[in-house]
């Protein structure tokens, strides 16, 4: 196990000290998933703003329960993003904000309950679709994930899963530059808060343990979802966004990540607190005591 372990450090590019996160928080938690597994697959919902980690931690947990022998399915809500054509669709007819992807709206609902029923039901030969952010289009179903068997576990993650919508009248004023400028009649943010309303309730709804990594505010936001984007650069001969276009697509974001911030620690079944250095201070819900 100590091996597996180095290695998916290695892969994921972890400093070795992330490995006392694994030992203190994710192998409890792994623990607790298994303990509260019954006959149907556990679904799993895994809730962080952008940058919060919850993409390497859902990976740390599939690894620690697949090497206890669970069979694991991992879907992210970004995954289910519709391609930049069916958005351009929505911007012409809705409005022109939702060409960027991110807010309720901009995925494919339909696919992600499909997708879901059928791991739920215990079906084999289930594809996990996966989007590609560089070419901003989903992959094609010969780059999906291919579950041959029923699957023990599915941990289904994203910025936005299980957040609630808000009061209408809490969406009047502009909260930001952009919603001011850019969607003065709030046309776009209404739109985008009568999804959760609608059909993302649907696809939230089965959730049989809910997770949340809870940032300690909105600022680091910008900080670690720019961190993320220079790595994406790095890596793709600096395709990705500079401050002044992360600053802007960024407040598509804020009024729901405020939101989220503050009522899903009272929704969640099991928190971890971040600082602002993404580094676990405090946790509620686990089997473990903090540490």
């Amino acid at each position: 196990m100590v091996d597996v372990i180095r290695r998916w450090l290695k892969r994921h590019r972890l400093p070795a000290s992330y490995n006392n996160t694994i030992q203190n928080y994710w192998q409890p938690l792994s623990r607790q998933l298994m303990a509260k597994k019954g006959k149907e697959p556990l679904l799993v919902g895994i809730q962080g703003l952008q940058g919060s980690g919850k993409t390497t931690m859902t990976s740390c947990l599939a690894l620690l329960l697949e090497q206890a022998g669970y069979r694991v399915a991992v879907l992210s809500l970004d995954d289910l993003y519709l391609s930049r054509h069916a958005r351009s669709i929505k911007a012409h007819h809705i409005h022109p904000l939702l060409q960027t992807r991110g807010v309720p709206g901009t995925h494919q609902v339909t696919l992600g309950l499909q997708v879901l029923h059928a791991l739920k039901t215990g079906k084999t030969g289930v594809w996990l679709p996966r989007f590609d952010k560089l070419k901003d289009n989903p992959r094609p179903k010969s780059a999906w994930v291919y579950c041959p068997e029923a699957v023990d576990m599915i941990l289904f993650e994203g910025w936005c899963l299980a957040v609630p919508p808000q009061d209408e009248q809490a969406l009047e004023p502009p909260l930001n530059k952009l919603e001011a400028e850019e969607d003065s009649e709030g046309i776009w943010r209404h739109y985008v808060n009568r999804q959760l309303y609608d059909s993302y309730a649907g696809l939230f709804a089965g959730l049989d343990m809910l997770i949340v990594l809870q940032a300690p505010n909105f600022a680091c936001v910008h900080s670690w979802r720019m961190r993320q984007e220079e790595r994406l650069s790095r890596q793709a001969a600096g395709t990705g966004m500079n401050r002044q276009s992360m600053r802007r697509f960024i407040q598509h974001f804020e009024r729901l990540s405020r939101h989220a911030l503050k009522v899903m620690p009272t929704r969640a079944d099991v928190v971890f607190y971040l600082d602002e250095q993404q580094g676990i201070c405090w946790k509620s819900g686990v089997d473990k005591p903090c540490l």
